[in-house]
């Protein structure tokens, strides 16, 4: 047996499928589990459909079917939790990078290929996790003490941050959402990386019909391909886009890929700057076009935002629209849209100067009354720094002193 097959055996080999493994429903009795068929095998469709979400068991855990060689399965807990243990020991195959004989395109087939084990295992567990991590935060809000507090505790004994926990509970609804809906067989989850899951559960429905129709033709679904696939559908089917410029997406005269980014900077602009950009597009439909509006369009979206954080255009009376308009027609709408966004970030860093410099004076204040006599380096300490706690603050630029930055600040509670 190759390496590669090796890297293949070791997951269809694994003692258990993640797919039919069911974790308690939150109103359930004892914890308990099935796995239903031998792994590999093919169950009917109500044992399959039963693994898109957690079922409601009462019974000690239990596995039903034959295994591999047609004996019977134990039903021992002790015996199953040692199968489980066994699981992730996946026991593959890595080249030796030391190898001269081994060709180059050899050695990175394999090594994709023991990647590709690992993917797929990472995502099955993780969204395993996600479901017996959701039965215990629903079983807390049946039975609980309320308030979440039993679920954090339970995840504090197992060292889990609650910002993991909840990602791998949005990982089993997606799966579960997709399950659900026919959108995925079970089976094709094991053609997604994780990352890829993730990105198509979050896609339009439209894409994730298509993401799902090639995963089932089991192809393998990165993150590239669901981004190709996002791509080609934004690209030919958005209403801000010209008929024009969608056929040519279509017939790939112009890369999809150069068309999305443009729907996507359109999507976050008023409708009568889309309305503007939509007939320059149409009247001159080719792929400079293209970039040059999807340039355009970003510089819009800064400007608009950034416009819209800075307090110094608010009470300036500036009429920013207007500038914008000016700023379009002699064709300067990078330097303007730069501008304003270096205004609205000036804001933001002096308001983060402030704080910080509240904040060390309260400190230094804090520390000199608990200090004294007995303390002259923690006095000296507090001493340098009243060139940055006054209402002077003096900072040298460079390391030879001869270039500072002198800044006055002016506080009302003074």
């Amino acid at each position: 047996m190759t390496a590669p097959q090796e890297n293949e055996a070791a997951w269809n080999d694994l003692p258990f499928e993640p797919d039919n493994f069911s974790a308690p429903g939150p109103a359930s009795g004892p914890a308990s589990g099935t796995v239903s068929g031998a792994p590999g095998s093919r169950e009917s469709d109500a044992s399959t459909s039963a693994s898109a979400g957690p079922s409601v068991e009462a019974s000690e855990p239990t596995v039903a079917g034959a295994s591999r060689d047609g004996k019977a399965r134990s039903t021992d807990p002790a015996e199953i939790a040692a199968s489980f243990e066994e699981a992730s020991d996946l026991n593959l195959t890595v080249p030796d990078p030391q190898d001269e004989s081994l060709a180059d395109f050899e050695f990175h087939d394999r090594i994709d290929r023991a990647w590709y084990v690992c993917d797929r295992f990472d995502l099955q567990t993780d969204i395993w996790r996600g479901r017996i991590l959701r039965a215990v935060r629903d079983r807390e809000k049946v039975s609980g003490e309320g308030r979440g507090r039993g679920f954090l505790k339970w995840l504090g004994d197992r060292e889990i941050a609650k910002t993991q926990a909840y990602s791998l509970m949005a990982l089993a609804d997606s799966a579960d959402t997709l399950l659900a809906e026919k959108t995925l067989e079970p089976e094709a989850i094991s053609n997604f990386s994780k990352r890829a899951f993730i990105e198509t559960a979050e896609s339009p429905v439209e894409v994730q019909q298509l993401v799902a129709t090639s995963a089932q033709d089991g192809n393998r679904i990165t993150r590239r391909e669901v981004k190709q696939l996002s791509d080609e559908w934004l690209s030919m089917t958005s209403e801000l886009l010209p008929d024009e410029l969608k056929a040519k997406a279509a017939d790939r005269s112009i890369p999809p890929q150069q068309v999305a980014p443009l729907v996507r900077e359109l999507e976050k602009l008023p409708e009568t700057h889309q309305a503007e950009i939509h007939r320059a597009v149409a009247e001159t439909p080719d792929l400079e076009t293209v970039k040059q509006v999807t340039a355009d369009a970003k510089n819009l979206t800064r400007y608009l935002d950034s416009a819209a954080q800075s307090q110094t255009l608010r009470e300036g009376g500036v009429e920013v629209l207007e500038a914008l308009e000016e700023s379009l027609r002699i064709g300067c709408l990078d330097a303007a849209s730069d501008l304003v966004r270096q205004t609205a970030q000036l804001e933001q860093a002096v308001a983060k100067l402030y704080i910080t410099w509240k904040r060390l004076g309260q400190v230094a204040d804090r520390l000199y009354v608990d200090t004294g006599a007995s303390t002259p380096n923690l006095r000296s300490l507090i001493a340098c720094v009243e060139r940055v706690t006054g209402k002077s603050i003096e900072v040298s630029l460079d390391e030879t002193g001869e270039n500072s930055v002198r800044l006055q600040i002016v506080d009302d509670e003074l």
